[in-house]
């Protein structure tokens, strides 16, 4: 009891960020920003579905669990980073490493399910439109969302669970924040299990959903080539597009992070930098790509929808009020 305890207790140290002091205040304040730009982006995309019921379809409803995913990310890695410039204290107590690593990988793979089901989504949409309703029932569309949560916590939980109990023979985390693959390169016993299926739950992610959005993509492209229809392209490109540039962007990046990893050749600085490129630029990009590149979102966008306040109700209201006194 005793003994685990203190492993839960040690104390761990992240791999450094080599800031020189007079840069050290700049970087905590661009740190920092970044957070709560993250933060308030995510939450505005938010926001913005749960107030306009134009946006409670299936489609916007999957992707209400992106921007929950984004901000879980950003909140395990950021806090802590930003804390450490300050402090110029990179240690990390075993059980907090525990922790931002298990967030940041359900994260990781939150984002992959929940675009899975906004392809599958569209794919229905597009392909069997007839069928749409009763396949994307509210029913069904619950059962999806559960599922996607379940498997997350389960594929995930599952993979970090296997490293917490064992022994640990080195304190020193090779990378900025704490992942499975680094907790693995502490633990002295053997890791082939864990290897064996971490090496599943990548494929998973990356390859067997790969392989649903691929499908379901060229299924949509056959369906508009057949159809012949201008206005179905445009609605295809218009849907799909954004969709599929960050599937891809966020597929490759976190890709390479995580093989980086095996591989003992990989610059060590490149492998933080596509590790951390994983975690920043998504929660970025992901609210600004769906919030101003998809149609509905951007006319229900909550920061410029000013319905009530228009000029041209405003102008209506004047022109009534000049009938009314003539």
């Amino acid at each position: 009891m005793d003994s685990n305890f203190s492993i839960y207790t040690t104390s761990l140290t992240l791999e450094s960020l080599d800031i020189p002091p007079s840069n050290i205040f700049p970087a905590f304040i661009f740190g920092a920003v970044t957070y709560c730009t993250i933060l308030f982006f995510n939450m505005t995309v938010l926001l913005t579905i749960a107030l306009n019921r134009k946006l409670h379809k299936p489609m916007y409803i999957l992707l209400f669990n992106l921007p929950l995913s984004d901000m879980m990310g950003a909140s395990a890695f950021f806090p802590h980073l930003v804390s450490s410039m300050l402090s110029q204290n990179r240690s990390i107590t075993y059980s907090a490493c525990f922790v931002q690593a298990l967030l940041i990988h359900l994260c990781g793979a939150g984002a992959f399910l929940t675009l899975s089901a906004m392809a599958y989504d569209r794919y229905i949409a597009i392909c069997c439109p007839l069928k749409y309703n009763t396949l994307m029932s509210p029913n069904n569309l619950l059962k999806i969302i559960i599922i996607m949560w379940i498997l997350n916590f389960t594929l995930i939980g599952s993979l970090l669970a296997l490293n917490y109990r064992k022994e640990i023979c080195r304190t020193q985390i090779v990378d900025i924040f704490c992942n499975n693959p680094s907790l693995m390169k502490l633990v002295c016993e053997d890791t082939k299990l864990n290897n064996y299926y971490g090496l599943f739950v990548t494929a998973f992610f990356e390859g067997l959903l790969l392989v649903i959005v691929v499908f379901t993509y060229i299924q949509i492209l056959i369906t508009v080539v057949v159809k012949r229809q201008s206005d179905a392209k445009s609605k295809a490109i218009q849907t799909c597009g954004t969709h599929l540039i960050v599937f891809i962007c966020f597929h490759f990046t976190s890709f390479f992070a995580f093989i980086a990893h095996r591989f003992e050749t990989v610059s060590p600085n490149l492998r933080r930098a596509l590790g951390a490129s994983a975690i920043i630029f998504p929660p970025i990009l992901n609210p600004l790509i769906y919030g101003l590149k998809t149609k509905e979102i951007r006319q229900n966008f909550i920061l410029f929808h000013h319905k009530k306040f228009s000029p041209t109700k405003q102008n209506n209201k004047k022109s009534g009020m000049k009938r009314q006194l003539q």
